[in-house]
């Protein structure tokens, strides 16, 4: 009887730890960003974006990394030459928040880097439907950066 029971606690466990491995949600690691130069990429994202650098494994002068809250990370990634240029539009961004949306755009403005709202006004700011205010900036390389306030 008692290995009839332990048989039947083992398979359950089994059917426990399976389904929940099966039917675990697939969660996102990090994303990769190409860049032309490296050097402008790094300063921009530390500098402009805020970005915390963290530990680079490869240690090639090619990659950087980024903390981007929540255990995730961004890398900046410089490919061998040639430069390929990539397909950008705004409807493919990347978005962070900020806790003071002025106080981000003070810092573009130190930075003389432009920015506009979802329908290409420049030096607008654009507020979607649940309230959360929005700029798009582009980094060094053209690709485009959401920043708004749902900090």
């Amino acid at each position: 009887m008692h290995q009839t029971f332990s048989r039947a606690c083992f398979t359950i466990l089994a059917f426990i730890l399976f389904s929940m491995n099966a039917f675990s949600q697939t969660k996102i690691n990090h994303f990769a960003v190409y860049a032309k130069d490296l050097k402008e990429s790094a300063h921009f994202y530390e500098e402009v974006v805020g970005l915390t650098p963290i530990d680079e494994p490869f240690k090639d002068g090619l990659h950087a990394w980024y903390a981007i809250g929540y255990g995730l990370s961004m890398h900046l990634i410089e490919r061998e030459k040639p430069w390929k240029e990539p397909l950008i539009d705004k409807t493919n961004h990347l978005c962070f928040s900020v806790e003071d949306l002025e106080a981000f755009i003070e810092k573009l403005a130190h930075h003389d880097i432009p920015f506009e709202d979802a329908v290409d006004n420049k030096g607008k700011i654009n507020i979607r439907p649940d309230g959360i205010r929005q700029i798009y900036i582009q980094d060094p390389n053209g690709y485009w950066i959401e920043i708004n306030d749902e900090y």
